[in-house]
């Protein structure tokens, strides 16, 4: 789950000469809310509408529109761009690419190579994608969440009864967080289940976890066994 498989390459991106109207511009038309600010092949900055915004609230109350649309083709993005631009690595996870937009309160970040070179841009559309597609969302099967003894080879159990059952696995979770002292909440992914077996499979599963919920996504039905 590196960055490297899921962000964008196709990257758009302004220059530190253009004009303030012309990267206003360059947003609308390609729906996005960031751009990398680069010279000469060479990341120096980050524009955002945040940013533009910024440099247009003060004066725009008190000019007309003939000396607004001048002031936007007369700034410059290197005045009003944000230095130096927040990166992330190449061969960092998704899981540090997403705290580090959190920590930054930013919705996308140029993504850099080891010698510093812009390669790609990650943004939180990228995040959701990944999220939709290692979760295994996409292919509408059953997601479990079980309270379960913190022990070897638990969860295995619990997963060779999904597969004979006929069940594909499509992922795996856990967490300790909110749990019992030698408990764990296990959260399984998985589809190709005929649903007139579910029940059954429920059944079994239960006497070696606690069941706390599950949703079927093809049928969006919901059961909700334990909080």
């Amino acid at each position: 789950m590196l960055v490297k498989y899921w962000m964008s390459t196709d990257v758009i991106t302004v220059a530190p000469g253009d004009a303030m109207k012309e990267a206003m511009d360059r947003l609308k038309a390609h729906a996005i809310r960031q751009m990398p600010v680069v010279k000469d092949g060479k990341l120096v900055g980050m524009l955002s509408d945040r940013d533009l915004k910024k440099a247009s609230a003060s004066d725009a109350t008190s000019l007309d529109v003939h000396e607004l649309l001048y002031l936007l083709d007369k700034v410059k993005v290197a005045g009003i761009m944000s230095k130096p631009a927040i990166t992330v690595p190449l061969d960092y996870t998704l899981e540090e690419t997403a705290e580090r937009l959190l920590e930054h309160k930013i919705a996308s970040m140029p993504v850099v190579d080891a010698d510093g070179t812009m390669v790609g841009i990650i943004t939180q559309s990228d995040l959701f994608r990944a999220l939709v597609s290692l979760t295994g969302l996409q292919d509408r099967g059953l997601h479990l969440g079980l309270l379960m003894a913190d022990q070897p080879g638990s969860i295995m159990t619990v997963a060779n009864m999904v597969r004979e059952a006929g069940g594909k696995m499509a992922g795996i979770l856990t967490s300790y967080k909110r749990c019992p002292e030698g408990k764990r909440r296990v959260y399984l992914r998985f589809y190709n289940i005929d649903r007139d077996a579910t029940e059954a499979l429920l059944q079994q599963i239960g006497t070696k976890a606690q069941l706390l919920y599950m949703v079927d996504h093809r049928n969006n039905h919901r059961t909700v066994f334990a909080e």
